[in-house]
């Protein structure tokens, strides 16, 4: 294995690469996924293409810890 330095445009790409491999697994597999936006909220991703903007509860059981706020439509970058 090569060596990277995790302050080189090569080792970014790697990571880039690994989370985008990790995402389409999990959503291959039916999973959702959480992540944060560029304005800095959390979308929740499901294996059909639907996205919501969600907020995480710390009060609630772990299988519903996520509060959908609201569906982001398609065509919103």
């Amino acid at each position: 294995m090569a060596d990277f330095s995790v302050l080189s445009d090569e080792f970014a790409q790697v990571v880039e690469n690994a989370c985008a491999k990790a995402r389409s697994t999990a959503l291959e597999a039916g999973h959702q996924i959480v992540y944060r936006s560029a304005t800095g909220g959390y979308v929740a991703e499901y294996p059909g293409g639907r996205r919501f903007e969600v907020r995480f509860d710390p009060t609630r059981p772990r299988e519903s810890h996520l509060v959908v706020l609201r569906e982001i439509s398609s065509n919103a970058a």
